[in-house]
């Protein structure tokens, strides 16, 4: 039996000598029932669309808004194959007719979504977004977290770059031999995080599986461990977590599939949460965990990307805890069960491409939306590329900043704790990193070695970039140093593929003295890594005495060298020239046979024909010995 044809013949709508024509709604046969039918196939395809879409239920989330127009599409798409409109046109009116409702409130949130976009518009505001990010301004070199001051400590500073740690992961896999589970996995080299793990700087590996077919072999255990690389020694190991018996397997990960996988555990348990980046970190005794980013929006609805809390879930047990960002910082808090935990070993909570982009925000938008486009007084951007500094169980990420319109100079770097966001901007100009890059390479040209990122540290107030030289493989071969003030300094090792850390830094000693700039004197070699230096080459251990001497200026001499002025003075009763720059004590110049002077050298400074002096200042007659 055919769907009866309903057609009005009437004269309505007409008048006026105009007709009208009123569109025909011919309901397909059991309406009723398709339209239940199509009820419950949206239930079911918003389901599956929910499973594997993931959305928040969050209006400041995109994704919410994609999720709510997939649902009205599957009903519409429903209703259209039910009533058999591709066949029958004659039944489109009335698809269009069931579909208004629907469709209006997908029209309600695309005009929710378009207020919410004005809302967190950069161009109303700009002020908003400059203030995500709140810092020290002009904070001093001295106090940086990368100062290694007489005594050079290498210890915190990591020697190879991501690229070059990940080629020492990768080997490592060949242990998993030992247990036979050979070329079943490979690096999750998108979660890795560099950690502060028992007070070195860290790089670790979660894994995948290979393909499908060793998934399905190796899913109900789960994966067996994690790589740990050490970018200080370069050490590097398999952290297998069933030794000695246990039954312990990473079971949660993102590249894990379905119930396992860890985005969808915590969608489940936090529906409303809008989960921002995910990391893979490992607390003190190595258990392995998840950090997931809560992410709240600050400007307007869906503009102004900041962290308000973590979800931690555990690798192994699946185990999940909600910790707002004060706890977080604090660095304790108490979990579900009135237990007090710590969470100062979690390292990294923002991550640092959230960090950059709320400092371009700040360094932008700071005067203004119109100043960023036309005036730009005062707009600043990081350069591109960054580090991480391990300092105090924390980790910082590091980058240097620049005007928009220089192309190789700095005008200060900025040091964020990923943890805290506690953000530090300290003053400096010299080169950028691409440019320290650049000079280091072309030292050692020759070689064809590339220079991992530049690390910036404080070698006794000289601030150096200092580099790995690494061949075609990632391999590290040697190191170089340059001077940030002026990129033409550079230093490196004896560049015969043995990296020797030790007499990089002699040559940069060297290279400063020559260059009339103050270097630093003690270098202590027991506290570089032992695994990246040529322990057949030493440095004397100079921890040597300070002395002071009170006189008058029997003698003074002057003449340039490398296009500064030294002065060399003698005072009454010594043996010994004093020498001193005019770049070190600019009231040098002043100084004329007479004046009673305080110098202050050390041991170390005494060479054969004069003392290198650290300070030179004008005394009171009455205190001349």
């Amino acid at each position: 039996m055919s769907d009866p044809i309903k057609v009005d013949f009437s004269d309505k709508g007409k008048g006026n000598g105009r007709s009208s024509t009123k569109e025909v709604y011919i309901p397909p046969e059991k309406a009723g029932l398709k339209i239940v039918l199509s009820i419950i196939l949206t239930i079911i395809g918003g389901a599956i669309a929910y499973y594997f879409m993931l959305p928040p239920m969050n209006f400041g989330a995109i994704d919410f808004y994609m999720f709510w127009a997939v649902v009205v599409a599957i009903f519409i798409g429903s209703n259209f194959i039910l009533s058999k409109a591709f066949i029958r046109p004659e039944y489109v009116p009335y698809v269009k007719k069931v579909s208004i409702v629907p469709v209006i409130m997908v029209v309600i949130l695309g005009l929710v979504l378009l207020v919410g976009y004005l809302s967190s518009s950069v161009f109303f505001r700009a002020a908003s977004y400059s203030q995500l990010l709140s810092f020290s301004d002009n904070a001093e070199l001295d106090s940086s977290v990368t100062k290694i001051d007489s005594t050079v400590d290498f210890k915190n500073v990591a020697m190879i770059d991501k690229a070059a740690a990940e080629k020492l992961a990768d080997k490592v896999l060949g242990d998993l031999a030992t247990i036979g589970l050979e070329s079943q996995f490979e690096l999750a080299t998108e979660f890795s995080t560099q950690i502060n793990y028992n007070g070195a700087p860290c790089r670790v590996y979660p894994l995948r599986y290979g393909n499908v077919f060793k998934w399905l072999n190796n899913t109900k255990d789960g994966f067996p461990g994690y790589v740990i690389v050490n970018m200080n020694t370069q050490e590097t190991r398999f952290v297998l977590l069933n030794e000695e018996g246990s039954q312990s397997y990473i079971k949660y990960s993102p590249t894990e599939h379905f119930q396992k996988n860890l985005q969808r555990v915590v969608r489940f348990a936090y529906p409303t949460a809008i989960i921002g980046n995910i990391s893979f970190e490992a607390d003190d005794n190595g258990t392995p965990y998840w950090i997931c980013e809560v992410i709240e929006k600050k400007v307007g609805l869906i503009g102004g990307d900041d962290v308000k809390a973590i979800v931690m879930v555990n690798a192994v047990t699946g185990d999940k805890q909600y910790y707002s960002i004060d706890d977080v910082k604090a660095g304790e808090a108490v979990d579900s069960e009135n237990n007090k935990v710590s969470l100062s070993w979690i390292d990294q909570v923002y991550n640092a491409d959230l960090l950059v982009q709320q400092y371009n925000y700040y360094g932008t938008y700071l005067n203004g939306f119109w100043n960023s486009i036309f005036g730009q007084s005062g707009v600043k951007k990081t350069t591109q590329g960054s580090s991480y500094i391990a300092m105090n169980d924390d980790v910082y990420i590091y980058t240097g900043v620049t005007s928009v319109t220089a192309d190789e100079s700095i005008v200060g770097f900025i040091l964020i704790n990923q943890r805290t966001k506690e953000a530090m901007f300290f003053t400096a100009s010299g080169a950028t990193e691409l440019a320290a890059q650049n000079s280091a390479q072309g030292a050692l040209s020759d070689k064809g070695w590339t220079a991992t990122f530049p690390l910036l540290i404080n070698l006794d107030g000289q601030a150096t970039y200092f580099m790995s030289m690494k061949d075609a493989s990632n391999v590290v071969k040697g190191y170089a140093m340059v001077n940030v003030n002026n990129y033409n300094i550079v230093a490196t090792d004896d560049a015969d593929g043995n990296p020797n850390l030790v007499k990089c830094i002699e040559n940069y000693a060297k290279i400063l003295k020559e260059n009339n700039i103050k270097p630093f004197i003690n270098v202590d070699t027991s506290v570089a890594p032992e695994t990246v230096v040529d322990n057949n080459t030493s440095i004397e251990d100079n921890q040597s005495q300070t002395n002071t001497v009170t006189g008058a200026i029997a003698e003074i001499r002057s003449q340039i060298e490398n296009g500064a002025t030294c002065y060399y003075i003698k005072v009454a009763g010594a043996d010994k020239f004093v020498k001193v720059s005019a770049n070190d004590v600019p009231e040098a110049i002043f100084f004329a046979a007479g004046d009673q002077i305080t110098v202050t050298y050390e041991d170390a400074d005494v060479a054969e024909n004069w003392i290198e002096a650290d300070d030179i200042t004008a005394a009171e007659p009455e205190s001349a010995a």
